[in-house]
């Protein structure tokens, strides 16, 4: 599998995204009756990056910020811990009816209780991302980057960050960066906007090297046909994924990696997870096993953060599938929506089903 990923580069990772924070009640209470809430800065595509950017890796994120807001100055805190730099605008917030970044309130669910998300976005200082707000020249040029992610998400919360993606897909695709789309579909977001964002997402995927997304996102952002979303059976569907995955990579050969998780939800707390991965012409997959959660937001990113570090280190596909199952599996243990692991050796204690007590 040649990726042929820059090595002379000064970020591993890099993403455009809109910076938020998500709350979510102490205790697994559900938010309704809760007074208790744990805040934490998120996005889906920061995710991605902490695996990287926890094992050592510099990453950035491309974002944008209100001015003198105390979440923006938190949200700041957050990633400077989490070893992602960032660069973006600074904008007045205008009044109190002004920009702001999203809130996501969101409780973790428990037993046959399922996690509830209720997305706040109105003013979201996100949604206006420009190329032009951005030395790209510099950051793709100059201090370079080996691997571009985009997110289905960003790519599709306003018109503006459409362009925007497609605009910095190009300028990094010009340099030589190795692209990265997560489909990631949100109906609320396509609500209205069904032919402009097929024709972005197929642009996207057109130039990208990796694609990643679930049944649901190959279906319902690419028009593919596949199995029935849902979950249920995954083991009898494998072969349907595998179809499914042969037709994106026969319409979208320039891409090399092709990955899909495979979840089944048995409660909040207890799920079957697996995934399957198609480089070049060999297949990978990890059967699904049954995996305790926490939290399960963020699992797929975990996926996506391992997937994309093992291929960033140039493992073999197998390998970098394994380490995305498992990262998958850290983001599940936490409340956090991102896989944070201490080192490699931790992610493959959990791969290989290790529990013992560290001394």
């Amino acid at each position: 599998m040649e990726l042929n990923i820059r090595k002379d580069c000064r970020y591993a990772i890099a993403c455009p995204t809109s910076m938020g924070v998500r709350i979510t009640p102490d205790n697994r209470m559900a938010v309704h009756n809760s007074n208790h809430f744990m805040m934490q800065a998120t996005s889906a595509e920061s995710n991605v990056l902490n695996v990287a950017s926890s094992l050592g890796n510099e990453c950035l994120v491309l974002t944008k910020f209100v001015k003198g807001s105390p979440i923006a100055e938190f949200i700041k805190s957050e990633l400077r811990a989490r070893n992602i730099r960032f660069e973006g605008a600074e904008v007045e917030q205008g009044g109190p009816w002004g920009f702001r970044h999203q809130f996501n309130i969101a409780d973790s669910g428990f037993g046959l209780r399922a996690p509830r998300v209720w997305n706040d976005r109105a003013g979201e200082v996100g949604r206006t991302l420009s190329i032009d707000e951005f030395d790209v020249e510099r950051i793709f040029g100059k201090e370079g980057v080996g691997i571009l992610h985009i997110s289905g998400l960003i790519a599709a919360m306003s018109e503006e960050t459409t362009k925007f993606c497609l605009d910095i897909a190009r300028t990094a695709k010009k340099h030589g960066t190795v692209i990265s789309f997560d489909l990631n579909h949100r109906a609320t977001f396509w609500k209205g906007r069904e032919e402009e964002l097929a024709a972005a997402f197929h642009e996207i995927a057109s130039v990208a090297d990796v694609l990643v997304g679930n049944e649901e996102d190959f279906q319902l952002c690419l028009g593919f046909k596949g199995p029935e979303a849902g979950g249920k059976d995954l083991n009898s569907k494998i072969e349907s994924f595998k179809e499914m995955i042969t037709q994106v990579k026969a319409k979208y050969s320039n891409a090399k990696v092709f990955g899909t998780t495979l979840r089944q939800v048995i409660s909040a707390n207890e799920h079957l997870w697996g995934g399957i991965l198609l480089a070049d012409d060999t297949w990978s997959v990890e059967e699904p096993r049954e995996i305790p959660v926490m939290d399960r937001i963020g699992g797929g990113d975990g996926f996506t953060g391992g997937l994309l570090y093992g291929l960033y280190k140039g493992w073999e596909p197998a390998k970098c599938l394994q380490f995305g199952w498992a990262t998958g599996v850290l983001a599940a243990t936490s409340l956090f929506d991102y896989a944070q692991p201490a080192d490699e050796k931790q992610v493959w204690d959990i791969y290989a089903g290790n529990a013992r007590v560290q001394r």
